[in-house]
């Protein structure tokens, strides 16, 4: 996760694949780094901000 500039980001802020149109990824692979406790609580909320911005068109 990062800015289109970095050679090593894949996806931004909104989950989506860069190089890909109509693609994203919400996955606890593309966190930059883990969350404290339970993984998939991180992955649960990444989904849900995801989700949020795919019904308001981002």
């Amino acid at each position: 996760m990062g800015k289109r500039s970095d050679a090593m980001a894949v996806i931004d802020s909104h989950a989506r694949v860069y190089g890909v149109n109509g693609l994203r990824v919400v996955d606890a692979s593309s966190f930059p780094f883990l969350t404290p406790g339970h993984p998939q609580s991180g992955v649960y909320m990444l989904a849900e901000k995801i989700a949020d911005d795919m019904k308001s068109g981002r």
